[in-house]
């Protein structure tokens, strides 16, 4: 059999669109919850954002190209919910009430870091030379910055510390998203936002904190709307066609969008180390979006539902009549061996020595 470039490239091209959209999106979103998120409490602020999110991915209506969430995937959709919706921007809301929306925004860059060695260890996804020192990169990045926080300035130890634990939890809930991302994506957002928005409103009415009113109110939902709602949604077909480490790395251009709108807002404090560290970043970010993985791997026999084409180079099944165009529906994989670039998709989780 010849060797296989043309669809997975595609797939490829398409999966690195959506995870660089999505990042753009969910970047610009952190300047604007500080501004509005002042004197909000932290829960009551994730409330808004995933109710938000919720809205952004619309009521899940499945289409014939999509597999429909079961109760299988129940105890992971919650698990997701309560890191992803819930505690995450929780601390990021903390985090930005005490230090800069500038070093804020970078210093999520962590996530990567977090989510390629979640992905390393759970999923044993594959990582070469320019991934590593993609991620060395990003480590001093995050150094230079910390060395911003603690000369004083805007940002404090504690508030740059939330952040570093947001970025770690949504780096865990992107770990553990993964097997989620084969199914609707607008089921997947619209249940993770309608369960986080309810666990933290809970919390936030037991702690009795403080709500926005008027603008700010609903300037935090319209983030969550297009920060949270559809940028999860691309971001989850980006995980479909790349994978979760490299989906993240890519995801890494976010706090660089938010650290350049910050700076346009005014937030400069410390403005050399964070330039310094935004090109570091902006590096990394490169080096990982241009990683090469192509080798000759064998597929085992598997029978399993997802959306697909006829015209990827992994399914040669036969419809009678012939169907056209994405669609799901259960269907059996013959054993297979071929060569031909990929991703850690849904066809390439084999091992890797």
């Amino acid at each position: 059999m010849p060797p296989l470039k043309s669809p997975s490239a595609h797939a490829t091209v398409g999966g690195v669109a959506a995870a660089v959209v999505a990042a753009s999106l969910f970047g610009a979103t952190t300047p604007l919850v500080k501004h509005f998120g002042a004197g909000v409490g932290a829960f009551a602020t994730a409330t808004l954002l995933y109710a938000g999110s919720a809205i952004g991915a619309g009521p899940p209506a499945r289409q014939g190209g999509e597999p429909s969430l079961g109760r299988r995937q129940l105890g992971r959709m919650a698990l997701v919910a309560a890191l992803g919706a819930a505690l995450a921007p929780a601390c990021l809301a903390w985090g930005l009430q005490h230090t800069g929306a500038l070093a804020a925004s970078l210093l999520l860059n962590l996530e990567v870091i977090f989510t390629v060695l979640f992905a390393r260890v759970l999923y044993r996804e594959p990582g070469g030379r320019r991934m590593a020192l993609a991620v060395a990169l990003m480590v001093a990045g995050c150094v230079l910055l910390g060395a911003r926080g603690g000369g004083g300035g805007r940002s404090s130890g504690l508030g740059l510390l939330a952040i570093a634990g947001a970025a770690l939890t949504w780096a865990l809930d992107s770990t553990l998203t993964r097997p989620l991302a084969d199914f609707d994506p607008s089921a997947v957002v619209f249940g993770k936002a309608v369960a986080g928005a309810v666990l933290s409103a809970a919390i936030a009415w037991v702690l009795r904190e403080p709500w926005p009113a008027g603008i700010a109110c609903a300037a935090l939902v319209a983030c969550g709307a297009v920060g949270y709602g559809l940028s999860l949604r691309l971001y989850l077909r980006a995980q479909r066609a790349l994978g979760a480490a490299r989906t993240a790395s890519l995801f890494a251009l976010a706090p660089f969008v938010g650290a350049m709108l910050a700076y346009g807002l005014g937030d400069r404090d410390g403005a050399l180390l964070v330039v310094v560290a935004g090109m570091l970043f902006a590096f990394a970010v490169y080096l990982h979006a241009t990683e090469a993985h192509h080798h000759r791997h064998r597929h085992e026999p598997v029978d399993h539902e997802h959306a697909h084409r006829h015209d990827d180079g992994h399914h040669d099944h036969v419809h009678v009549p012939p169907v056209q165009g994405e669609h799901s529906h259960a269907h059996r994989h013959e054993s297979r061996e071929h060569d031909h670039p990929h991703g850690a998709d849904l066809h390439h989780r084999h091992g890797h020595e």
